[in-house]
């Protein structure tokens, strides 16, 4: 069963749920009237009343708070807080990585900390959080009075887009800096505990102190080289956690040496916006959201046999152009579709409201692969229009 929640819900998702008969739920009046033959809140509860067994994927951790209030007899909740909470999720990983410096602070004692107690440099992000909101590698002393007042205004603007479940401003992780190369994958858990891996993309930075999501790709190099550590990895956490029939989107970073340290873990669904399983679709043809919800295991070795040597990447188009969204009369996205060889999907967001412009899928040679790092670094002014 799938849940639809704000913010988006991707055409694929929806093509999927009615190619496959996947029951679906409206939890936060998204879809058109009469676009899906949606079932009943009662159809969901009673399905896992039934079936322990029963499996449920939602686009949006929106709909974390129906679960909770609609699903407490299940495992669902214990689930989705010890991943949704990062200072929980830490203390599950913490015999793996006895070393890893964290800290938990709430808002009000930021002013109170003793930075020579911290890690430098150090980062610090909402103990539950969503989109980067609030996430802020600092670097330096001179720095940590720049990134509280960032913070206090993040979050003002925040709680007004965002339920208390998605982004709780009352807690935060202070964590040391993971050195590395950032990757992002998709999992599920099935029935009894096995570990299933359904994509995986590489996250680019412009630079030391970008903590953005502007540029995820991924390719056939990139699955083959780590799909046998992300999957002992995550077979791991599935065992700490005790984990069953259960989707996960994981960020880890891939230090020099190849050691792996996990950032964090998304419950109850795939990448946001329905990004990284629609991203995996375009370079594999594999459906993540099928697949789980099926118990599809992919073959990936057949896989890797048929894929093209292409970049395959999701470009966010967030607003980095230092004009605020509501002084931006328009983004002109022609424009934007001429810097690529082959774009795949445009998505167009209410940068209004989201403060982004929309999310951009692309296909891209190995010898054209300047385009994507030319976006990762433009601060996107020359697309836009001022009021």
């Amino acid at each position: 069963m799938i849940l639809l929640d704000k913010p988006y819900v991707s055409n694929f998702l929806k093509e999927t749920i009615v190619k496959y008969d996947f029951p679906a739920l409206d939890t936060g009046n998204i879809t058109e009237k009469g676009e899906l033959s949606l079932i009943q809140p009662e159809e969901v509860i009673e399905n896992f009343r039934n079936d322990p067994n029963s499996r449920l994927y939602t686009n949006s951790e929106n709909s974390i708070n129906w679960v909770v209030n609609h699903l407490g007899f299940t495992k669902l909740p214990e689930y989705i807080n010890v991943f949704k909470n990062k200072v929980e999720f830490r203390k599950l990983i913490q015999q793996i990585y006895p070393n890893f410096f964290f800290r938990e602070v709430s808002l009000s004692e930021i002013d109170e900390i003793k930075l020579e107690e911290l890690p430098m440099p150090f980062i610090i992000k909402p103990a539950v959080g969503f989109l980067s909101l609030g996430v802020h590698k600092v670097l330096s002393h001179n720095d940590w009075d720049r990134v509280k007042q960032l913070i206090r205004d993040e979050f003002t603007e925040a709680k007004c887009l965002f339920p208390i479940e998605v982004v709780n401003a009352s807690s935060f992780l202070i964590e040391e800096i993971i050195e590395g190369e950032e990757f992002a994958f998709d999992a599920y858990f099935d029935e009894v505990g096995e570990a299933t891996i359904l994509g995986i993309s590489k996250h680019l930075f412009s630079s030391e102190t970008d903590v953005s999501d502007r540029v995820y790709y991924t390719s056939k190099d990139t699955i083959k080289t780590y799909l046998p550590q992300f999957l002992d990895f995550v077979k791991e956490l599935g065992d700490r956690a005790n984990l069953r029939n259960f989707p996960v989107h994981v960020e880890v970073r891939v230090d020099k040496n190849g050691v792996l340290i996990p950032i964090e873990v998304n419950p109850m669904r795939f990448g946001g916006w329905c990004t990284t399983a629609d991203l995996t679709h375009y370079a594999t043809k594999l459906n993540p959201y099928h697949c789980f919800l099926n118990n599809i295991k992919p073959d990936w070795n057949k896989i890797l046999e048929e894929m093209d040597d292409d970049f395959y990447s999701l470009v966010i188009l967030d607003n980095s152009t230092g004009v605020p969204s509501k002084e931006i009369a328009k983004f002109d996205y022609d424009a934007l579709l001429n810097k690529f060889v082959k774009p795949l999907e445009l998505r167009k967001v209410d940068y209004k409201m989201y403060s982004i412009f929309g999310m951009l899928y692309t296909q891209t040679p190995k010898d054209q692969f300047a385009e994507i790092e030319e976006i990762l670094t433009s601060d996107l002014r020359g697309f836009v229009e001022k009021n």
